[in-house]
Protein backbone atom coordinates (compact mmCIF):
# COMPACT_ATOMS: atom_id res chain seq x y z
CA UNK A 1 0.00 0.00 0.00
CA UNK A 2 1.36 3.52 -1.41
CA UNK A 3 2.26 5.27 1.50
CA UNK A 4 1.02 8.96 2.33
CA UNK A 5 3.15 11.91 0.75
CA UNK A 6 2.58 14.00 4.20
CA UNK A 7 4.41 10.48 6.28
CA UNK A 8 7.18 10.23 3.88
CA UNK A 9 8.00 13.77 4.19
CA UNK A 10 7.38 14.10 8.25
CA UNK A 11 9.97 10.23 8.01
CA UNK A 12 12.45 12.58 5.71
CA UNK A 13 12.46 15.27 8.12
CA UNK A 14 13.25 13.23 10.91
CA UNK A 15 16.06 11.44 9.45
CA UNK A 16 17.76 14.60 8.09
CA UNK A 17 17.29 16.22 11.84
CA UNK A 18 18.16 13.36 13.94
CA UNK A 19 21.44 12.54 12.66
CA UNK A 20 24.85 13.48 13.33
CA UNK A 21 26.27 13.75 10.48
CA UNK A 22 25.55 14.21 6.24
CA UNK A 23 23.15 11.27 5.17
CA UNK A 24 23.39 10.49 1.37
CA UNK A 25 20.47 9.38 -1.09
CA UNK A 26 21.62 5.77 -0.50
CA UNK A 27 21.18 5.93 3.13
CA UNK A 28 17.87 7.93 2.94
CA UNK A 29 16.74 5.63 0.76
CA UNK A 30 17.21 2.80 2.82
CA UNK A 31 15.95 4.37 5.90
CA UNK A 32 12.70 5.66 5.05
CA UNK A 33 10.13 2.66 3.98
CA UNK A 34 8.70 5.13 1.56
CA UNK A 35 11.79 5.54 -0.39
CA UNK A 36 12.59 1.29 -0.27
CA UNK A 37 8.77 0.73 -2.32
CA UNK A 38 10.05 2.71 -5.19
CA UNK A 39 11.87 0.33 -7.44
CA UNK A 40 13.14 2.53 -9.83
CA UNK A 41 15.86 4.55 -9.12
CA UNK A 42 14.87 7.70 -11.59
CA UNK A 43 11.39 7.39 -9.65
CA UNK A 44 13.35 7.63 -6.54
CA UNK A 45 15.75 10.47 -7.13
CA UNK A 46 12.53 12.82 -8.92
CA UNK A 47 10.52 11.73 -5.64
CA UNK A 48 13.53 12.47 -3.21
CA UNK A 49 13.92 16.05 -4.60
CA UNK A 50 10.70 17.23 -4.88
CA UNK A 51 10.27 15.94 -1.01
CA UNK A 52 13.54 17.90 -0.32
CA UNK A 53 12.06 21.12 -2.17
CA UNK A 54 8.68 20.41 -0.33
CA UNK A 55 10.37 20.63 2.79
CA UNK A 56 12.58 23.49 1.99
CA UNK A 57 9.23 25.63 1.16
CA UNK A 58 8.11 24.81 4.49
CA UNK A 59 10.75 26.07 5.95
CA UNK A 60 13.31 23.42 6.61
CA UNK A 61 17.07 24.33 6.85
CA UNK A 62 18.46 21.59 4.59
CA UNK A 63 22.22 21.84 3.72
CA UNK A 64 24.02 19.87 1.50
CA UNK A 65 27.54 19.00 1.83
CA UNK A 66 29.93 16.35 1.43
CA UNK A 67 29.68 12.99 2.52
CA UNK A 68 31.23 9.88 2.41
CA UNK A 69 33.15 8.25 -0.34
CA UNK A 70 32.67 11.84 -2.10
CA UNK A 71 28.70 11.48 -2.28
CA UNK A 72 26.47 14.29 -1.86
CA UNK A 73 24.97 14.50 1.92
CA UNK A 74 22.14 15.88 3.59
CA UNK A 75 21.71 17.09 7.15
CA UNK A 76 19.09 19.77 8.37
CA UNK A 77 21.01 21.00 11.54
CA UNK A 78 18.57 21.43 14.95
CA UNK A 79 20.56 24.75 15.60
CA UNK A 80 19.59 26.60 12.31
CA UNK A 81 16.09 25.09 12.69
CA UNK A 82 14.71 26.15 15.80
CA UNK A 83 12.18 28.95 16.00
CA UNK A 84 13.75 32.06 17.62
CA UNK A 85 11.83 33.37 21.18
CA UNK A 86 8.50 34.81 20.57
CA UNK A 87 7.44 37.72 22.40
CA UNK A 88 3.56 38.47 22.55
CA UNK A 89 2.06 40.56 25.26
CA UNK A 90 -1.56 39.62 25.89
CA UNK A 91 -3.39 42.20 23.87
CA UNK A 92 -1.09 40.43 20.73
CA UNK A 93 -2.04 37.15 21.56
CA UNK A 94 -5.42 38.20 21.95
CA UNK A 95 -5.50 39.62 18.29
CA UNK A 96 -3.96 36.61 16.78
CA UNK A 97 -6.15 34.07 18.35
CA UNK A 98 -9.16 36.49 17.51
CA UNK A 99 -7.90 36.31 13.82
CA UNK A 100 -7.02 32.59 13.62
CA UNK A 101 -11.33 32.20 14.64
CA UNK A 102 -11.95 34.66 11.39
CA UNK A 103 -10.06 32.25 9.56
CA UNK A 104 -12.25 29.65 10.94
CA UNK A 105 -15.39 31.13 9.96
CA UNK A 106 -13.99 31.60 6.28
CA UNK A 107 -13.19 28.00 5.52
CA UNK A 108 -9.89 28.23 6.99
CA UNK A 109 -9.66 26.55 9.60
CA UNK A 110 -6.95 24.10 9.28
CA UNK A 111 -4.32 26.58 8.18
CA UNK A 112 -5.83 28.61 11.50
CA UNK A 113 -5.23 26.00 13.83
CA UNK A 114 -2.11 25.02 12.29
CA UNK A 115 -0.50 28.20 13.39
CA UNK A 116 -2.03 28.30 16.75
CA UNK A 117 -0.88 24.98 17.47
CA UNK A 118 2.94 26.89 15.46
CA UNK A 119 2.61 29.55 18.52
CA UNK A 120 1.50 27.25 21.60
CA UNK A 121 4.50 25.03 20.97
CA UNK A 122 6.53 28.25 20.88
CA UNK A 123 5.52 28.82 24.74
CA UNK A 124 2.50 31.89 23.54
CA UNK A 125 -0.55 31.05 25.47
CA UNK A 126 -4.22 31.40 24.15
CA UNK A 127 -7.07 30.79 26.13
CA UNK A 128 -8.72 27.46 25.02
CA UNK A 129 -12.28 27.84 27.14
CA UNK A 130 -13.52 30.30 24.61
CA UNK A 131 -16.75 29.06 22.96
CA UNK A 132 -17.40 28.41 19.43
CA UNK A 133 -17.24 31.60 17.78
CA UNK A 134 -20.16 31.09 15.62
CA UNK A 135 -22.11 31.38 18.69
CA UNK A 136 -21.12 35.31 18.31
CA UNK A 137 -23.26 37.72 16.18
CA UNK A 138 -22.49 41.07 14.43
CA UNK A 139 -18.89 41.13 16.21
CA UNK A 140 -20.50 42.33 19.61
CA UNK A 141 -19.07 41.25 22.72
CA UNK A 142 -19.70 37.75 24.45
CA UNK A 143 -19.58 36.50 27.82
CA UNK A 144 -17.58 33.19 28.02
CA UNK A 145 -16.70 31.84 31.74
CA UNK A 146 -17.02 35.80 33.17
CA UNK A 147 -14.68 36.83 29.90
CA UNK A 148 -15.86 39.80 27.53
CA UNK A 149 -14.64 38.31 23.86
CA UNK A 150 -15.32 39.73 20.99
CA UNK A 151 -17.29 37.85 17.96
CA UNK A 152 -15.95 38.55 14.35
CA UNK A 153 -17.95 35.93 12.01
CA UNK A 154 -16.95 36.04 8.54
CA UNK A 155 -19.51 33.89 6.69
CA UNK A 156 -19.82 35.77 3.41
CA UNK A 157 -18.65 33.49 0.24
CA UNK A 158 -16.82 36.64 -0.82
CA UNK A 159 -14.31 37.16 1.99
CA UNK A 160 -11.64 34.34 1.59
CA UNK A 161 -11.45 35.18 -1.88
CA UNK A 162 -11.25 38.82 -1.66
CA UNK A 163 -8.95 38.59 1.67
CA UNK A 164 -5.89 36.32 -1.08
CA UNK A 165 -6.92 38.39 -3.59
CA UNK A 166 -5.93 41.51 -1.81
CA UNK A 167 -2.80 39.43 -0.37
CA UNK A 168 -1.48 39.01 -3.47
CA UNK A 169 -2.59 42.41 -5.32
CA UNK A 170 -4.69 40.56 -7.83
CA UNK A 171 -7.75 42.63 -9.89
CA UNK A 172 -10.88 40.91 -9.42
CA UNK A 173 -14.77 41.34 -10.37
CA UNK A 174 -18.09 40.24 -9.01
CA UNK A 175 -21.85 41.41 -9.44
CA UNK A 176 -22.41 43.63 -6.69
CA UNK A 177 -26.22 45.24 -5.29
CA UNK A 178 -26.16 48.74 -3.81
CA UNK A 179 -28.87 48.95 -1.40
CA UNK A 180 -31.25 51.21 -3.84
CA UNK A 181 -30.80 48.93 -6.78
CA UNK A 182 -33.26 46.13 -8.37
CA UNK A 183 -30.59 44.56 -9.79
CA UNK A 184 -26.54 44.03 -9.62
CA UNK A 185 -23.91 45.23 -11.62
CA UNK A 186 -20.40 43.93 -12.33
CA UNK A 187 -17.69 45.52 -10.49
CA UNK A 188 -14.49 45.65 -11.79
CA UNK A 189 -11.77 45.88 -8.32
CA UNK A 190 -8.29 46.12 -7.46
CA UNK A 191 -8.44 44.93 -3.51
CA UNK A 192 -6.62 47.03 -0.87
CA UNK A 193 -8.60 46.08 2.56
CA UNK A 194 -10.94 44.29 4.41
CA UNK A 195 -12.75 45.54 7.96
CA UNK A 196 -15.35 44.64 10.13
CA UNK A 197 -17.76 47.28 11.41
CA UNK A 198 -20.85 46.84 13.10
CA UNK A 199 -21.24 43.11 12.27
CA UNK A 200 -20.18 43.51 8.53
CA UNK A 201 -17.29 43.06 6.27
CA UNK A 202 -16.63 45.72 3.97
CA UNK A 203 -13.95 45.94 0.90
CA UNK A 204 -12.06 49.02 0.27
CA UNK A 205 -10.15 49.08 -3.16
CA UNK A 206 -9.78 50.77 -6.36
CA UNK A 207 -12.86 50.41 -8.67
CA UNK A 208 -11.90 50.60 -12.02
CA UNK A 209 -15.48 51.60 -13.80
CA UNK A 210 -15.14 54.62 -11.55
CA UNK A 211 -12.01 55.74 -11.84
CA UNK A 212 -12.31 55.78 -7.55
CA UNK A 213 -11.51 54.32 -4.64
CA UNK A 214 -14.71 52.87 -3.07
CA UNK A 215 -16.11 50.80 -0.08
CA UNK A 216 -18.10 47.18 -1.00
CA UNK A 217 -20.23 45.63 1.57
CA UNK A 218 -19.51 42.07 1.68
CA UNK A 219 -23.33 40.72 1.97
CA UNK A 220 -24.03 42.47 -1.02
CA UNK A 221 -21.88 40.54 -3.74
CA UNK A 222 -23.95 38.75 -5.26
CA UNK A 223 -21.70 36.02 -7.62
CA UNK A 224 -18.14 34.25 -7.16
CA UNK A 225 -15.20 36.08 -7.25
CA UNK A 226 -13.28 35.72 -10.83
CA UNK A 227 -9.68 36.49 -10.89
CA UNK A 228 -8.62 39.27 -13.36
CA UNK A 229 -5.35 38.95 -14.96
CA UNK A 230 -2.65 42.00 -14.49
CA UNK A 231 -1.34 43.96 -12.32
CA UNK A 232 -2.97 46.77 -10.24
CA UNK A 233 -3.42 50.01 -12.18
CA UNK A 234 -3.08 52.47 -9.02
CA UNK A 235 -0.51 52.47 -6.28
CA UNK A 236 -2.42 51.03 -2.85
CA UNK A 237 -2.11 53.52 -0.22
CA UNK A 238 0.03 53.65 2.77
CA UNK A 239 -2.98 53.38 5.21
CA UNK A 240 -6.60 52.13 4.17
CA UNK A 241 -9.03 53.21 6.72
CA UNK A 242 -11.95 51.13 5.39
CA UNK A 243 -14.05 52.32 9.00
CA UNK A 244 -13.77 55.93 8.55
CA UNK A 245 -15.38 55.44 5.01
CA UNK A 246 -17.74 53.63 5.70
CA UNK A 247 -18.20 56.13 9.34
CA UNK A 248 -18.76 58.97 6.53
CA UNK A 249 -21.05 57.83 4.17
CA UNK A 250 -23.36 56.28 7.31
CA UNK A 251 -23.52 60.28 8.39
CA UNK A 252 -20.68 60.06 10.88
CA UNK A 253 -19.74 63.90 11.97
CA UNK A 254 -22.75 65.21 10.05
CA UNK A 255 -23.82 68.85 11.27
CA UNK A 256 -27.80 68.41 10.77
CA UNK A 257 -30.10 65.69 12.75
CA UNK A 258 -32.87 63.59 11.99
CA UNK A 259 -35.50 62.05 14.20
CA UNK A 260 -36.79 58.68 13.65
CA UNK A 261 -39.02 57.14 15.92
CA UNK A 262 -37.41 53.11 17.18
CA UNK A 263 -38.93 50.27 18.89
CA UNK A 264 -37.87 49.60 22.39
CA UNK A 265 -35.10 46.45 22.82
CA UNK A 266 -34.08 47.34 18.94
CA UNK A 267 -31.69 48.90 16.75
CA UNK A 268 -28.47 49.41 19.99
CA UNK A 269 -26.11 51.03 16.99
CA UNK A 270 -28.78 53.84 16.31
CA UNK A 271 -29.23 54.49 20.31
CA UNK A 272 -25.37 54.53 20.87
CA UNK A 273 -25.21 57.09 18.30
CA UNK A 274 -28.64 59.26 19.21
CA UNK A 275 -28.31 62.71 20.55
CA UNK A 276 -30.99 62.40 22.26
CA UNK A 277 -33.30 59.71 23.05
CA UNK A 278 -37.38 60.51 24.55
CA UNK A 279 -39.75 57.79 25.37
CA UNK A 280 -42.85 57.92 23.05
CA UNK A 281 -45.23 55.09 24.79
CA UNK A 282 -44.36 51.31 25.91
CA UNK A 283 -43.54 50.50 22.52
CA UNK A 284 -41.40 53.29 20.88
CA UNK A 285 -39.17 55.85 21.42
CA UNK A 286 -37.77 58.93 19.66
CA UNK A 287 -34.65 59.67 18.56
CA UNK A 288 -32.78 62.53 17.48
CA UNK A 289 -29.25 60.47 14.97
CA UNK A 290 -26.74 62.76 13.11
CA UNK A 291 -27.75 62.94 9.36
CA UNK A 292 -25.15 62.28 6.47
CA UNK A 293 -24.95 60.89 3.24
CA UNK A 294 -26.12 57.28 3.44
CA UNK A 295 -28.09 57.16 6.31
CA UNK A 296 -30.93 56.23 4.45
CA UNK A 297 -29.35 53.02 3.26
CA UNK A 298 -28.59 52.58 7.23
CA UNK A 299 -31.82 52.93 8.62
CA UNK A 300 -33.59 50.77 6.19
CA UNK A 301 -31.52 47.57 7.13
CA UNK A 302 -33.49 48.29 10.80
CA UNK A 303 -36.79 47.62 9.04
CA UNK A 304 -40.29 47.67 10.68
CA UNK A 305 -38.23 48.61 13.94
CA UNK A 306 -37.52 52.03 12.21
CA UNK A 307 -40.26 55.15 11.43
CA UNK A 308 -38.28 58.22 9.97
CA UNK A 309 -40.27 61.33 11.29
CA UNK A 310 -37.92 63.95 9.37
CA UNK A 311 -36.75 65.21 7.70
CA UNK A 312 -39.05 64.97 4.70
CA UNK A 313 -36.17 63.61 2.31
CA UNK A 314 -34.99 61.53 4.58
CA UNK A 315 -38.40 59.68 4.85
CA UNK A 316 -38.68 59.47 0.83
CA UNK A 317 -35.24 58.11 0.26
CA UNK A 318 -36.08 55.22 2.94
CA UNK A 319 -39.11 54.78 1.42
CA UNK A 320 -38.02 54.47 -1.91
CA UNK A 321 -34.97 52.08 -0.73
CA UNK A 322 -37.87 49.84 0.62
CA UNK A 323 -39.93 49.58 -2.61
CA UNK A 324 -36.57 48.52 -4.50
CA UNK A 325 -36.04 46.00 -2.20
CA UNK A 326 -39.61 44.89 -2.04
CA UNK A 327 -39.66 44.92 -5.58
CA UNK A 328 -36.33 42.51 -5.98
Amino acid sequence: MAIAKAERLMNLALCLMNTHRPLTKRELRASIEAYREVTSEDAFNRMFERDKDDLRELGLVIETVDALDGETGYVARRDRNRLPEIALDAEEAAALALAAKVWQQARLAGAASGALQKLRAAGVPFDDSTADPAEGHGGSPQGVGGVIEPRIPAHEPAFEPLMLAARDRRPVSFDYRKANAIRPEPRHVEPWALECWRGHWYLAGWDRDRQAGRVFRLSRITSRIRSRGGSYTVEVPDHVDVRQTVERWAGEGATATARIRLRRGAGYPLRARAVETVPVDAEWDDLEIPYGHGLDAWLVEFGPDVIVMEPAELRAEVVDRLRAVAKG
